[in-house]
């Protein structure tokens, strides 16, 4: 295992456990991003780095019970936690890291991403990665329930032009990956980016 795999499962390993009591009020902020996704029964999806599964309900009732919902996180805890709450009957699970995915290429309709970006070791390529397995004109959503700056004042430090997640960086980063963002929506309430995977 890698470096950055090692500090990302000892990041999320001990908050799994209470992870969804630290966040109980999340639930309708998935289902609407996730409904901004446009997706249709008997698309496939991938929550990739998926957690405790949140996402996986409102996926699953996306695409309906002919579509395919997969949940992809590096950290084993977190799996264990989405199986506790039943959200593995919403959505196949993957212990894998999103950098290798074990999915053919071009086989996805979509991506949600929730906290995901601030967690990749090599954005560029992880992002890469993620449009590999999206069939051209498939979407790709980058979440968190709530914006840039609250997250930044909710953990004691300032928001700094470097962030990945600010619109001049995001925007080049995906259209260096395969991308190319249609939507961008940062507020107190939410972040939102939406891409469309290019030819």
């Amino acid at each position: 295992m890698s470096d950055d795999q090692t500090r990302v499962q000892e990041f999320f390993t001990p908050r799994a456990a209470d992870w969804d009591s630290r966040f109980p009020d999340d639930g309708p902020a998935y289902a609407a991003a996730v409904a901004e996704l446009g997706l249709r029964a008997g698309d496939r999806v991938l929550d990739a780095g998926c957690g405790t599964g949140r996402a996986l309900p409102p996926l699953r009732a996306a695409v309906g019970p002919s579509g395919v919902v997969l949940g992809a996180d590096l950290t084993p805890a977190m799996l264990w936690e989405a199986v506790r709450a039943g959200r593995d009957r919403d959505g196949q699970l993957l212990l894998t890291d999103v950098a290798a995915l074990p999915l053919r290429s071009r086989s996805l309709d979509a991506v949600f991403g929730a906290g995901l970006v601030s967690h990749l070791a090599s954005p560029a390529e992880n992002l890469r990665e993620l449009a590999r397995v999206v069939r051209p004109g498939g979407v790709l959503a980058l979440f968190h329930p709530i914006g840039r700056a609250a997250l930044a004042a909710r953990h004691g430090r300032p928001l700094t032009p470097d962030d990945l997640r600010a619109e001049p960086n995001l925007r080049p980063l995906l259209a260096g990956s395969g991308w190319r963002m249609t939507s961008y929506d940062d507020e107190d309430t939410r972040f939102l980016a939406l891409a469309v995977r290019e030819d």
